[in-house]
């Protein structure tokens, strides 16, 4: 099963020095019929201005990435981390049993980054925080391992839940298959560009900021403009 999210259809939040679209039901956005997808909570596409940001908040019993499309991305926490990432870059916070975090843009250019929540297996967790700093290459039309809850994955970024995120960037006229087998599902975003994403039977032409759910059905992504895409494939709900 293939369903297609359009962009422009997708709550929203504008608030000046933030512009967010939600892929999920957050903040001034409920719909009840688009709460979660399996165990992914929010997936928030966030544009940032400069000197502006999420001021220190709480969080708990929930597993938080943010990928980084464009700009930096400074963090900070409680457990004494203060981090910034840049493009094609990810961190991970795990909530657990609280912390407090701020996220900005102290940077001269727009910020705009995916912010992920992800319901961990169990609540409890010693709070943890982790980045890593891919190389935009490794991407390059193949899936890069991003985060994981298999402890087997090759993902440098462990997360407390059965969730693998990958991303690519696709080369204009190329196509990447990607596998989701019986019992699993997956949540395609498509950050940058635009591709045909096709199924056994069906498929559909997704433009930049697009989604698609995909459930138990193996897809190709194939770019019509060099496609920067983001996959979160997981048990099925």
């Amino acid at each position: 099963m293939l369903k297609y999210i359009d962009y422009d259809k997708m709550g929203r939040g504008q608030h000046g020095w933030l512009d967010s679209h939600f892929h999920f039901s957050f903040a001034e956005y409920y719909n009840p019929d688009n709460v979660r997808f399996g165990v992914l909570r929010v997936v928030n596409d966030d544009r940032v201005a400069p000197g502006a940001g999420f001021d220190t908040h709480p969080h708990q019993n929930m597993e938080i990435v943010s990928y980084v499309v464009e700009g930096e991305l400074t963090h900070a926490d409680s457990m004494e981390n203060k981090h910034t990432l840049t493009r094609g870059q990810a961190q991970y916070m795990s909530a657990g049993t609280g912390v407090f975090h701020s996220e900005h843009n102290w940077g001269e250019k727009p910020l705009r980054f995916l912010q992920i929540w992800i319901l961990p297996d169990k609540e409890g967790y010693e709070p943890n925080y982790g980045d890593h700093r891919f190389e935009w290459e490794e991407r390059a039309d193949k899936w890069l391992p991003i985060a994981s809850g298999d402890a087997s994955s090759p993902a440098p970024i462990h997360i407390h839940a059965d969730v693998n995120i990958f991303a690519a960037e696709i080369t204009k006229g190329a196509s990447l298959a990607f596998l989701v087998g019986k019992d699993r599902q997956a949540y395609l975003a498509l950050i940058e560009g635009a591709a045909q994403v096709v199924g056994r039977t069906t498929g559909h032409a997704l433009s930049a900021g697009d989604a698609m759910e995909i459930v138990e059905e193996d897809i190709t992504a194939a770019a019509k403009d060099t496609a920067h895409v983001l996959v979160l494939e997981m048990k099925k709900a």
